[in-house]
């Protein structure tokens, strides 16, 4: 079973607004409503690609109550803990503005409330995947992906972190399975500027060389690099598309991947579905679907003969 984990899971509302002008009342050309969070859209492309998986984290509110319904409609099992107070949070983005959105805050989270998620881990399995995605709230403790890590060693359990900076480095001590910072996050984590795929390389290796067992980082429209454990090392360009939509790409990565490992055991099979996911939800309003994905991958395949 594959669980992933959503501390801040959001309702995403997505409107375009022609001629947009400060100020002034501006009304929506087109409006899109939909669940969001890393994890949460780890969850939905496994579902889409026919993977079994349970969505952990935290709902509240009116607003907790739909993420959790959208999901459910979705095909995403779902074992999220109720906060008695606030609501989970709207994210308001901005499509005709490219990068322009209000996010909000979210419930408080009180330390009751992580130990009811610590106690649904013991659920856990040896052979079980664990996704670990995305910033935590302020009320966190920031420490709480190590813990966490901490909790599940020793008992055989897979686990994939897409965290920025602190965050990664923090839980690479626990040998992660699978790492995926972007190249930004690369670069924010070891202070540097990357401008080629060898640099790139260079700071996953030491990714590597600090406990990540497999590194796997996404470079938007320049494709992506992986260094696995076996010491092989694979890059692409990014296949060819138009880009409709980036939010979710690089979590769709990290099913595709997962997809594509859990189906062959094998690294180079699992890095071009991680590749052709991320892809196709670039080239879509929403998360790809299967059938998206399959068509990415079969032009990619066609590119490398």
């Amino acid at each position: 079973m594959i669980y992933t984990v959503t501390f801040n899971p959001s309702l995403d509302y997505i409107v375009s607004v022609d001629d947009f002008k400060l100020g002034l009342t501006n009304r929506t050309a087109s409006e899109l409503m939909l669940p969001g969070g890393k994890g949460l859209n780890v969850s939905m492309v496994l579902s889409n690609l026919g993977i079994e998986n349970t969505a952990l984290g935290f709902v509240a509110g009116f607003t907790g109550e739909e993420i959790v319904r959208r999901i459910g409609k979705m095909g995403v099992t779902s074992d999220f803990i109720p906060i008695a107070d606030g609501f989970s949070r709207i994210n308001l983005k901005l499509k005709s503005i490219d990068g322009t959105e209000i996010n909000g805050c979210g419930p408080d989270i009180t330390a009751q409330d992580v130990d009811a998620l610590m106690e649904k881990l013991n659920a856990l399995k040896e052979g079980d995947i664990i996704v670990l995605a995305g910033s935590i709230p302020s009320s966190i403790p920031d420490d709480i992906y190590s813990r966490i890590m901490q909790k599940l060693q020793g008992k055989g359990i897979f686990s994939v972190v897409d965290a920025t900076k602190d965050l990664l480095v923090h839980v690479l001590e626990y040998r992660p399975f699978l790492v995926k910072p972007n190249q930004h996050e690369l670069e924010e984590i070891f202070g540097v500027s990357l401008c080629s795929r060898e640099e790139i390389i260079h700071y996953a290796r030491q990714l590597q060389e600090m406990g990540a067992r497999n590194v796997l980082v996404s470079m938007a429209a320049d494709g992506a690099v992986f260094l696995a454990e076996d010491g092989t090392v694979l890059n692409t360009p990014a296949p060819k598309g138009t880009l409709r939509n980036g939010v979710g790409a690089g979590d769709s990565m990290v099913a595709g991947f997962l997809f594509g490992w859990l189906e062959k055991r094998d690294y180079n099979y699992a890095f071009y579905m991680g590749v052709s996911a991320g892809s196709a939800s670039a080239f879509s309003d929403f998360l790809a679907t299967k059938q998206e994905i399959e068509a990415v991958y079969q032009q990619m395949v066609k590119e490398e003969q």
